[in-house]
């Protein structure tokens, strides 16, 4: 198969190819500068932002789809139950990997985010091989082991599991190969995703308001966790459109722009401290990217 990126460059690629990599670039892009508003909302518990994350977030789409008028396929959605089974689920990933991000911003640990978000695409690539049998060629057979060496190493020497860059990049992984294959368009099936959500989120913010253990009580904080649809759904958006253009692999390689910006930001924004095991982990992350981006540089220009 031509690589995306191929595509990419050159005038005769399809428009449905050149327009997956802007939605994916617009998307990741958007995804590494998200810690900042999730850092404006730190004094909020992190259970507490991700049921307003998807309150507002199925608000927002719910205006949306019905002002585009695409109710009609929100419900045929609903009236599949394979499809609805296959969102459950994508809306079960979605939800732990924004809970675990949440976590990682609000208690200082970008760093191990950025780490789990670098290693994605090498999941990415390795859950493309396994269930859309992609091919697996040896530069991407020796960056995938080098990544899972960094986290080894990274485990080794700290002393536990780097459990939050671990979930980070497999709930992420699994949910960009679910959504691949979904035969619906993205902003449907992500407004029932969030619409799934919607009943939990109000259900614990009620029985918060009931108990008098609401943190985001004020009107400014309010505010700011209502903006949580839009700093939300509009990365969301772009990503399902990407994910239906582009092959599962080209996504993961995409994803590089957002754990650039989150470490850019955990290191100079947030002052968060880079040790040697996590200077080490990096280091086979990053040779990894090299080698596949070197391997698949090498597969346009010269076979």
């Amino acid at each position: 198969m031509t690589d995306t990126a191929t595509l990419s460059m050159n005038p005769s690629a399809p428009p449905a190819s050149r327009a997956g990599l802007l939605y994916g670039l617009a998307a990741y892009g958007l995804w590494g500068l998200i810690p900042l508003y999730f850092k404006a909302v730190a004094d909020v518990a992190p259970l507490e932002v991700l049921a307003h994350r998807g309150l507002w977030s199925f608000v927002m789409l719910l205006v949306l789809t019905g002002w585009l008028g695409r109710g009609g396929e929100v419900c045929r959605v609903l009236r599949n139950p394979k499809l609805l089974a296959m969102l459950s689920v994508t809306s079960l990933l979605i939800a732990v990997n924004w809970l675990t991000f949440i976590y990682a911003v609000i208690s200082r640990q970008l760093l191990q985010s950025s780490l789990g978000y670098f290693a994605n695409p090498l999941v990415s690539v390795l859950l493309g091989v396994i269930f859309l049998r992609e091919r697996l060629r040896p530069y991407q057979i020796a960056s995938i082991a080098l990544a899972a060496t960094g986290v080894f190493v990274l485990a080794a020497m700290v002393g536990k599991v780097p459990w939050i860059s671990l979930t980070l990049a497999f709930s992420f992984a699994f949910y960009g190969l679910l959504r691949k294959i979904m035969p619906a368009d993205g902003m449907v099936c992500l407004t029932v995703e969030t619409g799934l959500m919607a009943p939990f989120s109000l259900v614990y913010l009620g029985w918060l308001a009931v108990g008098d253990q609401i943190t985001g009580h004020t009107l400014p904080a309010l505010g700011l966790l209502m903006l949580s649809g839009p700093v939300t759904t509009i990365p969301l958006l772009f990503f399902g459109a990407a994910a239906r253009r582009l092959r599962l692999s080209t996504l993961g390689i995409l994803q590089y722009v957002t754990p650039t910006g989150q470490f850019l930001l955990a290191v100079l924004a947030f002052g968060e401290s880079f040790s040697v095991p996590q200077l080490l982990s990096f280091a086979c992350i990053w040779i990894a990217l090299a080698i596949y981006s070197a391997g698949a540089y090498r597969r346009r220009h010269i076979g």
